[in-house]
């Protein structure tokens, strides 16, 4: 058996519904007949790709790996011999695009530029993905870049689309000089006494996630501050005056430390989201990728994200790997040194939070990168 389009189908068809039954519905399968085709296809991979419970299926995390894989695949095989000939180039026009606080915007309008050279980019910095959502909604912005929180999928109309661009762990930045600083990774329950910095309510679940973990995790946070300027922040951070948590792509400035939260407490999932009337799929398949790629190198430049994935995970099967003709590399998994080879980074597994699943995109919430836990 070879994977055929047809079995990349029936994986992205189970990952968008959550169960193998509705899969089968929407496919013309009976339930026995694709549970059987799923467990060939994961013979043939050599690994499981989903966890089954009562309530349906759930993405593991090297299965994320190959559902985003596959969706690339069968957009690219989808688009062969759409653009008419001398036609217009499939991603172009003009683009209103909103971004919350993300450091792969910079990189994202380069790549946007080089490949897309007829898309006119128009940028708005928005600090909420609540706001964005609302701009979005009123067609105030055709697309952007937000975050959500496992547990708390983002809720958006019909008018709306989104797709995942990555999930990872929230990190801490701590003083140098902090007593916690030799710790390889930092319990969440010994910064209890620590003054927090702490971002403002963004419409979308923060900081109750926040809350959230510190609750479970025994405490109240003593105090804190409503604080969201990134250098401002880490130039306190760095005199000693609190701690924050930071996303695992932030340069640490001179004094602080960034660290892994032990048992990874923190996710969040950065998503594409834009209007269906006013992207076109080709343009809003150049923005997933380009945000994809940027976002993978950006985690490849993390050291501190580097040595948390070197601990925390082993090399996905060797032939697991679902390969495009692109200049890529096959998987994401470390390379010889450790470091991820494309960037690409799967989860420990969020903790179970009450709330639904999914939406309209990727559901559940897991790492969307590729490697495999110890």
């Amino acid at each position: 058996m070879e994977l055929e389009l047809r079995h990349l189908r029936v994986l992205c068809a189970i990952a968008d519904s959550g169960s193998v039954g509705r899969a089968a519905v929407a496919l013309g399968y009976t339930q026995p007949a694709l549970s059987t085709q799923l467990r060939r296809i994961e013979r043939l991979l050599g690994e499981g790709l989903f966890v089954r419970s009562s309530t349906g299926v759930e993405l593991t995390a090297y299965g994320a790996e190959v559902v985003s894989q596959a969706r690339e695949i069968l957009s690219r095989a989808d688009a062969l011999g759409r653009r008419p000939a001398g036609g217009p180039p499939a991603a172009s026009g003009a683009l209103r695009l909103g971004v919350t606080n993300t450091p792969v915007v910079p990189t994202l309008l380069d790549a946007l530029r080089d490949a897309c050279p007829d898309l006119a980019v128009s940028v708005s910095s928005v600090y909420a993905t609540g706001e964005l959502l609302a701009l979005l909604e009123a067609g105030e912005l055709d697309a952007a870049l937000g975050i959500d929180y496992p547990g708390l999928p983002v809720r958006h109309s019909a008018a709306l689309d989104h797709r995942a661009v990555n999930t990872v762990p929230i990190f801490v930045a701590i003083h140098a000089g902090h007593p916690l600083a030799h710790r390889v990774e930092v319990p969440l329950e010994e910064l209890s006494r620590d003054t927090w910095f702490v971002a403002s309510d963004d419409g979308v679940g923060w900081p109750g996630a926040f809350y959230d973990a510190c609750r479970a995790a025994g405490f109240t946070p003593a105090a804190t501050h409503e604080f969201h300027v990134l250098d401002q922040l880490q130039s306190m951070i760095a005199r000693g005056l609190g701690v924050t948590a930071v996303q695992p792509t932030v340069r640490p400035a001179d004094g602080v430390l960034v660290k892994p939260l032990a048992g990874d407490p923190l996710w969040q999932r950065l998503l594409l989201l834009w209007r269906r009337d006013r992207v076109a799929p080709p343009v809003a398949e150049a923005l997933h990728h380009h945000a994809v790629r940027t976002y993978r190198n950006l985690l490849a430049q993390a050291p501190h994200l580097q040595k948390w994935v070197t601990r925390a995970y082993t090399p996905a099967h060797p032939q697991a790997a679902v390969r495009t003709d692109r200049d890529r590399a096959p998987a994401a998994r470390p390379s010889a040194d450790g470091s991820p080879a494309d960037g690409s980074y799967a989860g420990r597994a969020p903790a179970a939070r009450p709330g639904p699943s999914g939406d309209n995109g990727p559901a559940p919430l897991r790492a969307d990168g590729g490697t495999t836990r110890r």
